[in-house]
Order: structure tokens, then C-alpha cells, then sequence
């Protein structure tokens, strides 16, 4: 098992370069399935959940290439097996999103259904409706989602929730099916719109991408296409917040401000002067922060995945910051660790109150899930004294290189086994 040890009290400064998008790459990878011609990917991140899906795809069929550092080469001409099975999903939910494609593209899927989460349940019931308004049988049976279609048709589908992964799920299976699809209440995240860009370049006909309506016009095939993954969003905020509760200067490349407009706002808003080019952001933080309030809600609203670091920085900072999460029931649980650091917390049903303090004290503490690692990151920089956080296997899912980066900015933090 592996440990991050760090040393916290110092302030972050200098440049470093984001990486892609986990949440775009994911669906993005599993795009390939739709045509039997190369999808060639760029700027995909080196993370766990990465390697997951793409060992779900070979396993499938697909074949993969890397010609350099973070791009991959996927050819699915020969599929295989049309199988996800329970191994895969049950460490990374994103393995439903070969659900849709897979279904378009030959008639059949087996997927195993994903069971719980750490942070919420988040059910899978958006994705079996709008594929059987598409004209799909399903059978749920010994765990597992069976998918039978000879040919899928288009449909009008009313989301009852936003869901991200429903989305993009029947995007990617309205690409093939007959006829036009219309996805209403459709989840607007920046990742479903760059999903639908790299769609568009292998050949798919998609409206409203980025909106609450999106209309898909069938085609009888996709082809393959070249297609750079967006930059990841949550990971620029995330060393934004460092870079506030700790003081200091730094600048990040490969980025976009607009990505994450609701972020700026509360970090500006806690006292962090921010500049932004076409693809950097700097950010300047010499004063004590001051608390936010904030309350999570789909895109374009504050994100839930920048909820658990913004905690962090509201344990230190001037006054008293009330947070709501909206989104997932349990995503609440970094308050145990972060009470351990001597944070002033206390929650209420979904909410949590945080009275700023003066210092945070290094402790063991020991990550939930992916964000609420992150948040134990901030935590540990800005303790007095030395922070030991255990479990970080989860911060592998969805940040590259973490203890490299930061230490890059000058932060002491290391990693062992």
C-alpha cells in the first residue's frame, strides 16, 4: 500500500502543464467501438481508471497502440467479446459507457452492472430506459445488463435527472441508430461537448451538444479521425485551491478558464487574484483567504467534483463558509479526516458548516475516494507539521503524476510504499 508524506506550511509557486481530461477520455476511448477504422487520441493522461478501460477494450477486442506519451491508437475492427465483466466495472463505474456503443454497433452487449460507490449509488436506470425508447430488449440478470437489438431507432428521451454518463452513453449509440434521437434534460458538461466534437470528426451528425437539448441524426457508419482530448478541469481547480490556501504564485499551462467559470468565481471571491489566457491560467495569492459559501449543482453550476477542496481551503480561511453537496448523498465523508487535522466542521444532512482556524495539524489521516483525497492533498500543505495520507490508490484514478507536480510548485510531499 501506498502513502503520501507531506510536509505542509509552504506556499506554492512556479509553472507546471495540466493534463487531459479523465472524464472526457474515458467516453472518448470508448468512441472507438462505433467504427472499425483508427481512432488515434491525443493528450490522454497516464491515470489507473485510463489503463482499466483500456485493458476493458482489448479484453473487447480493440486493438491498442501507444505511439508516444499520452497518445493511443484504438482499432476495433475485429471485435472479440461483447462483455464487460465484473472485474473491470466494479473498479471503475465509466466501464457502462461500452454499453451504447457496443449495442449500436453489433446488435448485443453484456455489461455487468456497477453496484455502489463510495459517494452515492448513482443508478443505471437513465441509460436501460432511453435505450430501450431506441428499441432495445434488456434483460438484468445475475448482475448483469443483456442488451439485444437488431437495430436501434431513433427516440425522443426526457432524462428525469441530468446524468453525464446517460448522456453520453446514448449519444454515442443515436451516432448509428436510425433516424434522429433527441436527448432532453441532457447533461451540459464541457466533456460531454468535446465527446460530441470527436464524434462529429469520425462522422456522426450532432446538435446542441453543451445545451439541454441535444439532437442526433443517425448514419449508416462512422470512420476513424484524429482527436485531442480536452484539458482536465477538475485538476486545474484542484492546484488552484492549493495554490489559494497555501499563498504563493503559479501558472498553469495547457488550460481554459472557461472551463470552470464557477470556480474562478470562488476562488477570486476568497481573495485569489487571477489572470487568463487562451490556454494558461495564473494565479497570484499573498493574503489570508477569506471563507465562501458554495453549493454543488450540474454544469454550469459549481461542479461537486471541486466541493471536497474548496472544504480544505474554508478550514483556514477568515470566517464561516456554509457547503452544500446536491448531487451525491455520501460525498460528505472527508469531514472525519479533516477533524482529525483539527478542522472546525460540523454537518447538517447535506450540508457542512466550516469555522475557519488559524492552523491545521499534520495527522494520518486516510482517503475515501478520488476528491476527497484531493482535499487531504490541500489539507496536508497547509497542516503544521507532517501529514500522512494512506489509500491514495484513489488519487491515481484521476490525477497524473500529483506528488511530481506539486513538488515542481515546491511543496514537500513524497511518496513510499
Amino acid at each position: 500500500m501506498q502513502k503520501l508524506i507531506i510536509q505542509g506550511g509552504r506556499p506554492l509557486n512556479g509553472e507546471i502543464t495540466i493534463s487531459g481530461a479523465k472524464n472526457a477520455a474515458l467516453p472518448i476511448l470508448c468512441a472507438s467501438l462505433l467504427t472499425h477504422e483508427s481512432l488515434k487520441i491525443s493528450n490522454v493522461p497516464a491515470l489507473h481508471d485510463i489503463s482499466t478501460m483500456l485493458s476493458l477494450l482489448k479484453q473487447i477486442g480493440t486493438g491498442v497502440a501507444t505511439s508516444q506519451s499520452s497518445e493511443v491508437i484504438l482499432t476495433a475492427a475485429h471485435l472479440t467479446s461483447l462483455t464487460a465483466p465484473y472485474e473491470m466495472v466494479k473498479t471503475m463505474r465509466a466501464a457502462i459507457l461500452v454499453l451504447g456503443p457496443l449495442l449500436a454497433r453489433t446488435g448485443e452487449a453484456n455489461i455487468s452492472l456497477p453496484g455502489g460507490c463510495a459517494i452515492g449509488l448513482r443508478p443505471v436506470d437513465q441509460h436501460i430506459k432511453g435505450l430501450q425508447a431506441m428499441g432495445a430488449e434488456i434483460n438484468i440478470k445475475h448482475g448483469y445488463i443483456h442488451a439485444v437489438a437488431k437495430t436501434l431507432h431513433g427516440a425522443r428521451i426526457v432524462f428525469d435527472i441530468v446524468t453525464v454518463t446517460g448522456t453520453e452513453n446514448l449519444m454515442m449509440a443515436a451516432t448509428l441508430a436510425a433516424g434522429t434521437t433527441i436527448l432532453e434534460n441532457a447533461a451540459r458538461e464541457p466533456e460531454i461537448v468535446d465527446l460530441a466534437h470527436c464524434l462529429i470528426a469520425m462522422g456522426a451528425k450532432i446538435y446542441g451538444a453543451g445545451t439541454d437539448v441535444i439532437t442526433i441524426e443517425g448514419v449508416q457508419s462512422l470512420h476513424g479521425a484524429e482527436f485531442r482530448v480536452m484539458p482536465d478541469r477538475i485538476e486545474t481547480g484542484t492546484f488552484l485551491v492549493a495554490c489559494t490556501a497555501t499563498g504563493g504564485d503559479i501558472h498553469l499551462k495547457d488550460t481554459n478558464a472557461h472551463l470552470l467559470d464557477a470556480v474562478l468565481d470562488k476562488l477570486t471571491e476568497a481573495g485569489a487574484r487571477i489572470d487568463a489566457g487562451q490556454n494558461w491560467i495564473h494565479l497570484h495569492m499573498y493574503a489570508k483567504p477569506k471563507s465562501v459559501n458554495l453549493r454543488t449543482a450540474p454544469y454550469p453550476a459549481f461542479p461537486t467534483d471541486m466541493q471536497a477542496q474548496f472544504m480544505s481551503l474554508n478550514c483556514i480561511a477568515d470566517g464561516t463558509a456554509i457547503i452544500t453537496e446536491t448531487i451525491f448523498e455520501n460525498r460528505l465523508m472527508h469531514v472525519q479526516e479533516l477533524k482529525r487535522m483539527n478542522a472546525n466542521i460540523e454537518v447538517e444532512g447535506n450540508a457542512a458548516i466550516i469555522c475557519g482556524i488559524p492552523q491545521l495539524d499534520g495527522t494520518h489521516v486516510m482517503a475515501t475516494d478520488l476528491r476527497a483525497s484531493a482535499s487531504l492533498v490541500i489539507a496536508g500543505l497547509i497542516a503544521q507539521g507532517e501529514t500522512v495520507i494512506d489509500r491514495i490508490y484513489h488519487l491515481d484514478r484521476g490525477y497524473e503524476n500529483i506528488e511530481g507536480k506539486l513538488s515542481a510548485l515546491g511543496a514537500h510531499i513524497k511518496r513510499i510504499k
